[in-house]
């Protein structure tokens, strides 16, 4: 998914040379939400985004020209649906509404195709809040993790234009 440019950022498919930057952030991103856990392993955490990671499914998101984070946006399975994975921006690139910019993004995509949305955040994560801001709402929660889904916005038909 190529987005062009938007405010200064953009997406571009991901590539098997991002692997080990994407492994690199998502420990970064996620150590501190996993350390109050008592889940964070620095081997681990690489290590599952490695054995997860599907360049044909991921974006990464660059900011003038730079990395400066990644998303996989991948159709759910069983169906019908996208799965929202992988999200991580760079500490700099957070708290500006690039997030914001990039999920609204994806979730214009799963509204056109009508289809609605599904991510897994850890409990206590800040994330939760960006994504019940964009409408997700909780399907069910463990001491760990939180299962959230967002359903399509449905939408509404342009009125012709006029002389027409």
């Amino acid at each position: 998914m190529t987005d062009g440019d938007r405010g200064g950022w953009r997406t571009r498919p991901a590539r098997a040379a991002d692997l080990e930057p994407v492994a690199e952030l998502k420990a970064v991103v996620m150590r501190a939400d996993l350390e109050r856990l008592g889940r964070y392993d620095e081997h681990r955490v690489r290590q599952r985004l490695r054995d997860e990671f599907r360049p044909e499914h991921t974006s990464v998101v660059e900011v003038a020209g730079a990395f400066a984070g990644c998303v996989a946006f991948a159709p759910d399975e069983p169906g019908p649906g996208r799965r929202l994975f992988h999200f991580y921006l760079a500490p700099e690139a957070q708290g500006r509404g690039l997030g914001t910019a990039v999920l609204r993004t994806l979730l214009d995509r799963a509204d056109t195709e009508g289809v609605p949305v599904r991510l897994t955040v850890v409990q206590g994560s800040p994330a939760r809040r960006l994504y019940e801001r964009a409408g997700f709402t909780v399907e069910s929660e463990d001491p760990i993790d939180v299962r959230m889904v967002r359903e399509p916005a449905l939408r509404t038909p342009r009125p012709p234009a006029a002389g027409s």
